[in-house]
């Protein structure tokens, strides 16, 4: 079970920052007021599938934004956001090869899963896809190792997480999962090492 962003995708900046950091340059849409009348309020209910995120989005755009559609903002958003690590990829088809099954295990809402998998191509890489808003649940939420853990119909202690957010590789020991924080220090070979 591999998480997506951190892990195998980034942000496009050189130095790794956020998307978020050349927002104002860019589109001259306030990071702070992007965050307080839109992630802060609404990104809970749509990264568990509660809401949809255009539906959220348009209203706080037309008040903060009203020159910017909501595709155009999407397609900024995605397009930012969207650096695969090949090498890390194809490291992981290795394993694939070998008879390991690689599932994705994100938070993610709808449009953006499609992106990432259509888009960018990550399904052709994965045997299955477990993502928030259709598992109905968000990491570190309990209700998402278990559900995730039902669906494939395997015990929790056959299940390996990697994640580069403590919190989630933390509550993924607790519903008893294997999980590794990943650093990206390390090579794959070595993390994987003690659970195969």
């Amino acid at each position: 079970m591999v998480d997506v962003d951190g892990v195998l995708v980034h942000a496009n900046s050189e130095d790794g920052r956020s998307w978020f950091t050349r927002l104002h340059e860019d589109l001259q849409i306030s990071p702070d007021d992007l965050y307080e009348k839109f992630f802060a309020p609404h990104w809970n209910e749509i990264v568990t599938g509660q809401a949809g995120l255009l539906e959220r989005l348009e209203p706080v755009l037309a008040e903060i934004a009203p020159r910017i559609s909501s595709s155009d903002f999407l397609a900024y958003w995605f397009g930012q956001d969207a650096r695969v690590d090949t090498t890390l990829l194809a490291e992981f088809q290795r394993y694939r090869a070998m008879g390991l099954k690689m599932h994705l295990a994100t938070n993610q809402e709808h449009l953006r899963a499609a992106y990432l998998l259509e888009t960018l191509g990550l399904s052709a890489h994965v045997d299955r896809v477990h993502y928030s808003a259709a598992v109905g649940h968000r990491k570190p939420d309990r209700g998402f190792f278990d559900t995730v853990a039902a669906s494939v119909d395997l015990a929790p202690e056959n299940l390996i997480l990697i994640d580069d957010t403590l919190p989630n590789v933390e509550a993924a020991r607790d519903a008893g999962w294997h999980a590794v924080h990943w650093t990206g220090e390390d090579p794959l070979a070595d993390v994987l090492a003690p659970y195969l």
